[in-house]
């Protein structure tokens, strides 16, 4: 007997998990080059928390949780194909990134997300990446079911 899960009931995983980052307010890009984190002044840091990344069937959810009662702060959603759409290093430093954060009404806004050790934002980038790969994976197993 096989069982397939359905996309509503399918399950979400668990990529990675940091307990404590930073989100900035960030002033908008001056150049389509990138953000600059130097450009973030201390006094611009406007929460600090867990974050997870999740996968959530091909698209991946960057999510920005109270660490105590794990209440939502905001949410990164990054689809398919779009990781550079909702997600941007930022070109001073390493541990820092632009991201996207939507409300799920289609209104969106940028914030800086900041790292305490570099080691969390290579991990990071791994488990974004690693989503990437279990994506393409997968879609190259349909076609071949398909084919």
């Amino acid at each position: 007997m096989s069982f397939e899960l359905e996309e509503e009931d399918a399950f979400d995983h668990t990529l990675l998990v940091v307990r404590e980052v930073s989100v900035f307010k960030i002033p908008p890009r001056s150049t389509s080059g990138g953000y600059k984190c130097g450009e973030w002044l201390q006094s611009d840091k406007i929460w600090s928390g867990r974050l997870r990344v999740v996968s959530c069937n091909n698209r991946c959810d960057i999510r920005l949780e109270d660490p105590n009662s794990g209440d939502l702060f905001a949410a990164c959603f990054v689809h398919p194909g779009q990781r550079e759409n909702a997600v941007e290093s930022v070109l001073d430093l390493s541990r820092y990134f632009g991201l996207k954060i939507e409300d799920g009404m289609r209104k969106h806004a940028f914030i800086g997300l900041g790292f305490t050790e570099r080691n969390e934002a290579f991990d990071f980038n791994v488990a974004l990446s690693d989503h990437e790969k279990y994506v393409k994976r997968e879609s190259e197993k349909e076609d071949v079911c398909r084919g």
